[in-house]
């Protein structure tokens, strides 16, 4: 073992990522040259092998028909409805328009599971509706930041699917862990767009337009039609799941058929609509299968090289005990998250890290969560924040990059106080999943 190799594992992938290359080959370059070290010519089977475990893995087989799923309701118009049943029901209200975006948000979260795919999909439709009544570009930008982070915490998450595998623990009782810590969170920012815009009413003005002031029989008959087919296929989907009737592939492709039949029930369904989201889907999964297959390489030849060892080494001198090094742990986490893709964060961490939270009688699904929320706040944290820059890639040209960090700050002290909160009574990340039957 040299556990040289292993330490200059980490500053060559940094390096790599600054240099701009793609992260699975940040990451696949250092494995093969420190695999190389450590298995010498055998290093091709080994590579080999790391693409065969990530190819035949059931449970990342999930992940193609929840991105299916999120495409379909995307390319379909099916969120653009769920929008404006959120502005009907919440637009009034001060910071209304904001509101509904979080709301929107954490609904389209639960059926796409991808951050991207929901920031950009409630951006482009909530930035011009608060623009219209004048809203503050902090409170819009930090919003849509905010609310497209959701697709991390809120289940059906693929970055929980991806943190299942690797822990060999059950996708259905992780789901369930982050239920409550996701909706807490959904709440604190609630909560903070309306004290925000009860003090300074300027920053999110009341929405008060014709469609406010439709009549309730019409706003139930538009929340019928918006809203509900949605909130059934996700109640479907992760019902399924947590219950134990489905495993994660059968949930998935559940999803995947259900947001066909409401494709078809709204009169979407078309062939260029079907293509769009098929090509979507490949591309990202794609992408997350082969940063998977570089993160098994990459971990593997850094365990090869005496990588575990080093950690406990560094653990044991710096004598943090059991919270001290989960703290350790979660800080190495959101570090990682200034210039990784949350899938390489999650392959490194998990297998680095599992050992050592077994040993220590740590439940790896309450660490699961505490993790994944740590993940989402790196997403919003200036100045390498993906969430910052794939909002900049659709905001309007008077929205600055210094009004898009202040907006995501209150936001980022909403999630860390929702960690704080599942740290310190980790019943609410643990308790649904002992009451369930999951796979």
């Amino acid at each position: 073992m040299n556990t040289t190799v292993a330490a200059m594992m980490f500053p060559m992938l940094f390096l790599l990522v600054f240099l701009g290359v793609p992260v699975a080959f940040s990451l696949i370059i250092p494995a093969a040259i420190a695999g190389w070290y450590a298995f010498g010519p055998m290093i091709i089977n080994q590579m080999f092998g790391s693409l065969y475990t990530a190819a035949t893995n059931h449970i990342l087989s999930a992940i193609p028909m929840f991105v299916l799923m999120g495409a379909l309701l995307e390319r379909s118009g099916i969120a653009g409805r769920l929008f404006r049943t959120m502005q009907l029901w919440l637009g009034r209200l001060p910071g209304g328009l904001a509101i509904a975006t979080i709301a929107m948000a954490a609904t389209f979260a639960a059926a796409a599971g991808v951050v991207g795919a929901v920031e950009i999909m409630v951006g482009l439709m909530a930035i011009p509706a608060m623009k219209r009544f004048n809203y503050n570009n902090s409170l819009i930008s930090g919003t849509i930041c905010a609310g497209g982070s959701l697709g991390t915490m809120i289940p059906p998450s693929v970055v929980a699917v991806v943190y299942a595998s690797l822990a060999q623990i059950s996708v259905g009782e992780l789901f369930a862990a982050m239920l409550f810590p996701g909706l807490v969170m959904v709440a604190l920012f609630i909560g903070y767009i309306l004290v925000i815009c009860t003090i300074w009413p300027e920053m999110g003005p009341r929405a008060d337009d014709d469609d406010m002031r439709l009549p309730v029989t019409e706003k139930l008959k538009i929340t019928f039609r918006g809203l509900v087919p949605t909130v059934l296929l996700i109640v479907a989907v992760l019902g399924s799941l947590m219950t134990g009737i489905a495993s994660p592939t059968e949930a998935a492709a559940v999803g995947a058929a259900g947001a066909l039949v409401l494709c078809i029930a709204y009169r979407q369904l078309n062939v260029k609509m079907i293509l769009d989201s098929l090509s979507i889907t490949t591309r990202i999964t794609a992408m997350i299968m082969l940063i998977v297959a570089g993160g098994i390489m990459f971990t593997a030849a850094f365990a090869a090289n005496g990588g575990s060892r080093l950690i406990q080494t560094i653990t044991a001198d710096l004598g943090l005990g059991v919270v001290g090094t989960m703290i350790f742990f979660l800080a190495i986490v959101f570090l990682l998250g200034f210039v990784l893709d949350w899938t390489a964060n999650v392959l490194i961490c998990v297998p680095l890290f599992l050992p050592f939270l077994t040993s220590a009688g740590i439940d790896p699904i309450w660490f699961g969560t505490m993790m994944i929320i740590v993940i989402q706040t790196s997403y919003l944290t200036p100045p390498l924040a993906s969430s910052i820059f794939y909002l900049m890639s659709i905001a309007p040209p008077d929205m600055r990059y210094g009004q898009i960090c202040r907006g995501v700050v209150p936001f980022i002290i909403a999630q860390l106080l929702t960690l704080a909160i599942v740290a310190a009574f980790p019943a609410i990340a643990t308790w649904l999943p002992s009451q369930i039957v999951g796979f």
